[in-house]
């Protein structure tokens, strides 16, 4: 197997950030800036991460959720219920840049582990707390799951005004939005120490970002307060906004200018609604959406999906098949760039990884294993300083693993 080491090159080089987190939300963080070459140290339970068992396996405690976000890191395992444990877990911190964690801040410092506690060791540190809620608000400390924020936050609304039920995205779209956007606090926070000298606490929190990810497009009329419209973009909630049924399959296309619609219309033989004036400019395109997408229907099942990606590229209107998930790993453009990479343990099990979808000219970093469970706990706490008898005495009594 690929053993994960501090990576040697990559923009994040020589950075090292300890992780304590788990499931999606931190992890797939964490996971963005290990592809970008920091020293990403997975400090875990003795029971693990949740996801180590989610899915399909070859061996247990590397099952597909784990191995999704999980990738170029190393694993350490220090039970915080124990003193000699958290000892050891603070001299580690002092040798760190990043500290993430997705535990209520409370319980944090009931431990000794508050921003101020951390910082007054280590005034570089960058503080992370990913939390569901943010400090201050009445929800402050409240549990949150990517099923209750997506509900919370709107997007069950939004596909209830579509559909005409409350109902989820069928992705974990809440924990992965936030781990993008704590990917880049975190970042944010780095490049202003390099300015500064100083580290700081960054706080992400699920429902505000996603609340503000929801209402770039949908608090549309309530930017103007003096006269206030109401929520929600109306092209994106119409019903007729879906895959078009073609006379063979679907066809997923996006007229979207002026010159986009016109020609559509003219090339496929309705040059009369080229000039119909609900459809002539975007606004009045957005007043009548539900009756153009239901008429770009009606035309489009008279032909095949072929026949329009044809007409359609050729007149520059964007228009793709539908891809299924089974279909992503032959897409040719996907084959001919290698997105999806192979990796071979030393039991020659062969597993698949998405590679970093960004290419750095300086610095990419390949693919490598997730750790198993504790498995760099011994190699992390030397490089920390504590000394091999430290070390074995911290597995003896059951601190470490």
């Amino acid at each position: 197997m690929t053993t994960a080491h501090p990576p040697s090159s990559g923009p994040l080089a020589g950075i090292r950030i300890v992780d304590l987190t788990s499931v999606i939300f931190g992890p797939y963080a964490s996971q963005i800036l290990a592809d970008y070459g920091a020293d990403v140290i997975k400090l875990e339970s003795p029971q693990g991460d949740s996801t180590r068992n989610t899915g399909p396996r070859y061996e247990d405690g590397l099952a597909a959720l784990f191995l999704s976000v999980n990738r170029n890191k190393r694993g350490i395992v220090l039970n915080l219920k124990q003193e000699a444990a958290r000892q050891a877990l603070l001299q580690l911190l002092d040798t760190a840049d990043v500290f993430m964690h997705s535990i209520r801040p409370q319980k944090m410092a009931a431990l000794g582990l508050s921003p101020e506690e951390l910082r007054a060791r280590n005034p570089k540190l960058i503080y992370a707390g990913l939390l569901g809620f943010g400090s201050g608000g009445a929800y402050e400390g409240k549990p949150a799951y990517d099923d209750t924020i997506q509900g919370l936050s709107g997007i069950a609304d939004i596909m209830a005004r579509q559909t005409g039920e409350p109902r989820y995205f069928p992705a974990i779209t809440a924990d992965k939005t936030c781990g993008l956007i704590a990917a880049h606090a975190i970042l944010a926070a780095l490049f202003q120490r390099e300015r500064s000298g100083l580290g700081q606490t960054v706080e992400i929190p699920m429902f505000e970002s996603m609340v503000s990810f929801n209402m770039v497009e949908h608090l549309y009329g309530r930017h103007f307060v003096d006269d206030a419209g109401p929520t929600g973009y109306p092209r994106l909630m119409s019903r007729w906004r879906k895959p078009y049924r073609t006379a063979d399959g679907y066809l997923c296309m996006m007229p979207y200018t002026d010159t986009h619609w016109r020609n559509f219309f003219t090339h496929s033989g309705h040059p009369e609604f080229a000039d119909d004036p609900r459809f002539a400019d975007i606004a009045a395109r957005t007043r009548h959406i539900d009756a153009l997408y239901s008429l770009a229907q009606e035309i489009a099942a008279r032909h095949t999906t072929e026949y329009w990606v044809e007409l359609l590229t050729r007149i520059e209107v964007p228009a793709t098949r539908i891809n299924s998930l089974d279909d992503l790993e032959s897409d040719p453009h996907l084959a001919d760039v290698g997105l999806f990479v192979e990796i071979e343990d030393e039991a020659a099990r062969r597993y698949r990884f998405i590679r970093n979808p960004v290419r750095l000219q300086h610095g990419d970093i390949a693919p490598g294993m997730p750790p198993r469970l504790g498995e760099h706990t011994r190699a992390v706490l030397k490089e920390a300083g504590l000394s091999s008898e430290q070390i074995e005495a911290l597995f003896t009594c059951g601190a470490a693993h």
